[in-house]
C-alpha cells in the first residue's frame, strides 16, 4: 500500500500539468452532466412494508380520490376577541377563504369549518383542512404562496387565521452555515500551518471534491429519485472530510520538507504514510454511511450513499491532485521565512504541546482514564431518558405559523386533533358502508378516544374512511397505544379488515421502523470496520479501544442532545425551544457519521503511533512521540469538522439544529476526550499488549504497510537497523 501510493505520489508531483488538466476535465464533465442531465428531486416520504404504508398503497389502488398520501394544509380559524365564529361578517369572512382554497391549484378537496366537529363548543376556534392531490414534498414555492395569500387576505378582516399540516413544508436548502464553516477552518489552516499557500491546498482541493461529488449527485436525479435533503448531507460531510484528508498530507509532506528531503521525495512519502491513512479513514467513514442502507429506509439509504461517493471522492482528490498541487506550491508550504533553508520540523514529535500533553497523561495514565470516563459518563446520564419520535408541528419554531395553528387547536379542541388518525376498513364491494358502523362503535369503546366517525366511502363501496381524534397529541404514549389497538381490531369485524394511517400513524410507524434498526445498524457497522481496523493495526486490543472509545463518545452527545433539545437546558443560547423529544432519525445518522469521523481520528492517531513503534522505539516513547507528531494536525482537523457541523445549528429548523449540534459536540468528545486523552492513556496502560495478534490471525491477514515501513529502505533514509518483535514488519 505506502509504496503504491509513494509512487502514486510522486507521478502526480511530477505530472502535475496532466493531473491537474485531468482533473479540471473530470469536473467541468459532472458540472455538465448536473446542467443537462439533472430532474426533479422528490421528497414522497415512503417506507416499504410498514403498516401505514400499506394502507396508503391500498387506498391508491381502491380510493385515489381520497388522496391518501397528498399534503394536507389545515388551515385554524380564530373569531376576533368576544365574537364567535358563527357571526354573519367572521362565518361570510371564513367561506371566502374555503371558497379561495377550493379553487387553488392542486386541492383536491376541502372540509366543511363549519360542519360537525368543526368548531369548538365555545364557538371561537374552528378548521378547515385541505387536501392536494400531490404530496407536500411535490409543491411549488407557488402553491405555499398561493396558500399563504389566501390567509393573508382573512387576517385582514380581522380573523386570526395560521396554517397547519404538511403543507408548507420547504425543502431543505444549504445556507448561510456551510460559509461560516469554511471561513472558520480557512482560519484554522492558516494558524496550524502559519502559510497562506499551505492553508490554501486543502481548502482548494476539497472545492475540487465537493464540486464533483454534488455535481454527480445532481445528475443522478435524472436517472433515479433523490430527495432534496440527499445533497445537503453529501455537501456537508464531503467538506468537512475534505479539507482533513487534505490537511494531513500536507503536514506530512511539511514534515518530510524539514528533514530535509526534496519536494519530489517529500510528495511521495506524504502520499506513501499520511495517504494510507487517509485510505483506510476514508473507508471506515464510506463503510459507515454505506452501511445505513441496511436500515431499509429510502431516504437513509440515499443520504448515506451520496455522502459514501462524496467522501470516496474526497480520498482520490487526495491523492491525485494534492501532490500535484504540491508540485507547484513545492517549498512555499514552509511559509517565507523557513522555504529556503532546512527548518524546525513543524510538526515535531518530540517537542510542543502535544508531546507535553502525552508525557502528562503517561506519567499519571491511571488518573487521566478516569478522569475523562467519569466526565463522558455525566455528560452521558441525560440519554437515560432519551424519547425518540418523529418532527410535528408542535416541534416547529413558537413564531411560525404552523406551531400557532397547532397550540389554537390544542387549546381550543384538545391535544388530539393535531394527529387525527386515518382509519381504513377494506371490504367486498358494496359492504363498506355497513362494516365502518361496527368499527366506528368498537373505535369508540377504547381507551383514549374522543371521537371516530365515517367520513367517506368510495364509489365501489369496498373502502370506507374513517377519522379518529386521541384524546392524546401526536407524541403522547397513549396516541401510539391506541394505534397499536385499533390494529387489533383487524379481524373482528366480519368480511373488513382494519388498517390505519395519517400523518400521525405514519410517523409512529417511522420510529418504531428506525428505533428497531438501531442495534443491527451499529452491530453491521463495528463489526465491519472491526476487522478494518485490525487489519491496519496488526492488533486486537486498538480495534477493541477505538469500539468501546466511540460508544462513549456517542454517549455522551446523546446525553448533550437531550439536555438541550429533549429537557431545554440552555436551549435559549442556541435560539431553539424545547422539543420534548429526539427525531427518530437522528440517532442511526449520528451513529453512521460519527463512527466514520470517530475512526478518522483513531487511524491518524495511532497510525502515528504504531510507525514509531515499528521503528524501533519503545512503547511509552512511541506514544508520546507518535501523539506529539499528530496532536497538532488532529486538533485542527477537528476544529474544522466542529466549525462546519455548527454552521448548521443557526438553522430555523429544530432538525438541522439537532443535526448541527449533535456532529459538533460528538466530534469535539471524541476528538479532545476520547482521542487525545483515553487513547494515550490506554495506550501506555497497554505497552506491548496493544500491538498483540496472535501468529495464526496474524498469517491469515494480508500485511498492509500503513506505517511506511518499506519506504525505509529508500536511498535519502540514514538509519535502516531490523525492527525487532513487530509481526509481519521486518526493515533492511
Amino acid at each position: 500500500m505506502a509504496s503504491f501510493l509513494y509512487r502514486l505520489g510522486r507521478f502526480a508531483f511530477r505530472r502535475r500539468w496532466p493531473v491537474v488538466g485531468l482533473w479540471l476535465a473530470v469536473l467541468a464533465v459532472t458540472a455538465t452532466g448536473a446542467a443537462t442531465l439533472s430532474g426533479a428531486t422528490s421528497d414522497a416520504f415512503r417506507i416499504p412494508g410498514t403498516p401505514s404504508q400499506q394502507v396508503i398503497d391500498l387506498l391508491r389502488e381502491r380510493f385515489p380520490q381520497a388522496s391518501a398520501d397528498g399534503a394536507v394544509a389545515r388551515v385554524v380559524f380564530a373569531a376576533p376577541a368576544g365574537q364567535q365564529l358563527t357571526g354573519a361578517a367572521t362565518k361570510a369572512a371564513v367561506e371566502q377563504v374555503v371558497v379561495e382554497l377550493r379553487r387553488a391549484p392542486r386541492v383536491a378537496s376541502v372540509s366543511d369549518p363549519f360542519g360537525p366537529g368543526a368548531v369548538n363548543r365555545a364557538g371561537t376556534v374552528g378548521f378547515a383542512q385541505a387536501t392536494y392531490r400531490v404530496a407536500a414534498q411535490e409543491l411549488t414555492d407557488g402553491d405555499r404562496d398561493t396558500l399563504t395569500g389566501i390567509a393573508e387576505r382573512a387576517r385582514a378582516t380581522g380573523l386570526t387565521v395560521e396554517i397547519g399540516g404538511d403543507a408548507l413544508q420547504a425543502r431543505s436548502e444549504t445556507g448561510v452555515g456551510e460559509v461560516i464553516g469554511v471561513a472558520v477552518a480557512a482560519v484554522v489552516l492558516v494558524i496550524t500551518f502559519g502559510s497562506l499557500v499551505a492553508a490554501g491546498l486543502p481548502l482548494l482541493t476539497a472545492l475540487f471534491g465537493i464540486g464533483i461529488g454534488i455535481s454527480l449527485i445532481t445528475a443522478a436525479t435524472g436517472f433515479v429519485d433523490l430527495s432534496s435533503t440527499t445533497p445537503i448531507l453529501a455537501l456537508m460531510l464531503g467538506l468537512a472530510v475534505s479539507i482533513d484528508y487534505a490537511l494531513f498530507i500536507v503536514s506530512r509532506y511539511r514534515h518530510e520538507l524539514a528533514d530535509g528531503r526534496e519536494p519530489e521525495e517529500a510528495a511521495g512519502r506524504a502520499v506513501g504514510t499520511a495517504g494510507s491513512a487517509v485510505v483506510f479513514a476514508g473507508l471506515t467513514v464510506v463503510i459507515a454511511l454505506a452501511a445505513l442502507s441496511v436500515v431499509g429506509v429510502p431516504f437513509l439509504t440515499q443520504m448515506g450513499l451520496a455522502a459514501a461517493l462524496t467522501v470516496a471522492v474526497a480520498v482520490v482528490v487526495a491523492l491525485t491532485l494534492l501532490p500535484a498541487a504540491l508540485g507547484f506550491a513545492g517549498r512555499r508550504v514552509l511559509g517565507a521565512r523557513t522555504r529556503t533553508r532546512r527548518t524546525r520540523d513543524p510538526e515535531a514529535g518530540t517537542t510542543g504541546a502535544g508531546a507535553r500533553w502525552a508525557r502528562a497523561i503517561a506519567r499519571r495514565p491511571v488518573a487521566a482514564l478516569l478522569v475523562a470516563v467519569a466526565a463522558l459518563g455525566i455528560v452521558a446520564t441525560p440519554a437515560l431518558d432519551l424519547r425518540l419520535g418523529m418532527t410535528d408541528d408542535g416541534t416547529a419554531a413558537t413564531d411560525s405559523t404552523q406551531r400557532k395553528a397547532y397550540d389554537l387547536l390544542a387549546t381550543g379542541f384538545g391535544a388530539g386533533f393535531n394527529g387525527p388518525l386515518t382509519v381504513v376498513v377494506d371490504t367486498a364491494a358494496g359492504g363498506a358502508a355497513a362494516a365502518a358502523e361496527h368499527v366506528v362503535r368498537k373505535i369508540t369503546a377504547l381507551p383514549g378516544v374522543t371521537t371516530a366517525a365515517t367520513t367517506a366511502v368510495s364509489p365501489a363501496g369496498d373502502t370506507a374512511l374513517l377519522t379518529v381524534i386521541p384524546a392524546g397529541g401526536p407524541g403522547d404514549a397513549a396516541t401510539t397505544d391506541l394505534v397499536h389497538a385499533i390494529r387489533r381490531l383487524d379481524g373482528t369485524v366480519t368480511g373488513a379488515g382494519i388498517g390505519v394511517t395519517g400523518l400521525t400513524a405514519i410517523n409512529i410507524d417511522v420510529s418504531t421502523k428506525l428505533t428497531d434498526a438501531l442495534l443491527p445498524y451499529l452491530a453491521v457497522v463495528v463489526g465491519l470496520a472491526f476487522v478494518l481496523l485490525m487489519l491496519v493495526f496488526r492488533s486486537l486490543l486498538v480495534p477493541i479501544k477505538a469500539t468501546l472509545g466511540f460508544l462513549l463518545s456517542l454517549a455522551a452527545t446523546f446525553g448533550a442532545l437531550v439536555a438541550l433539545f429533549q429537557w431545554g437546558w440552555g436551549a435559549d443560547l442556541l435560539g431553539t425551544d424545547r422539543t420534548g423529544m429526539i427525531v427518530s432519525s437522528l440517532p442511526i445518522v449520528l451513529i453512521g457519521i460519527v463512527f466514520g469521523l470517530a475512526m478518522d481520528y483513531q487511524v491518524f492517531l495511532v497510525t502515528r503511533m504504531r510507525e514509531e513503534y515499528v521503528h524501533g522505539a519503545a512503547p511509552r516513547e512511541a506514544v508520546i512521540t507518535g501523539f506529539g507528531h499528530g496532536a497538532r494536525v488532529v486538533t485542527a482537523a477537528a476544529l474544522i469538522m466542529i466549525s462546519v457541523f455548527a454552521g448548521f445549528v443557526i438553522a430555523p429548523d429544530p432538525l438541522i439544529k439537532s443535526v448541527g449540534f449533535g456532529l459538533s459536540a460528538a466530534v469535539l468528545f471524541d476528538a479532545f476526550v476520547v482521542r487525545m486523552t483515553i487513547v494515550p492513556a490506554v495506550m501506555t496502560l497497554l505497552g506491548r499488549a496493544a500491538w498483540w495478534l496472535p501468529r495464526w490471525l496474524d498469517r491469515l491477514l494480508p500485511t498492509v504497510d500503513v506505517e511506511g515501513a518499506e519506504l525505509r529502505h529508500r536511498r535519502d533514509d540514514v538509519s535502516l537497523e531490523p525492527v525487532v518483535g513487530v509481526p509481519g514488519q521486518v526493515r533492511a
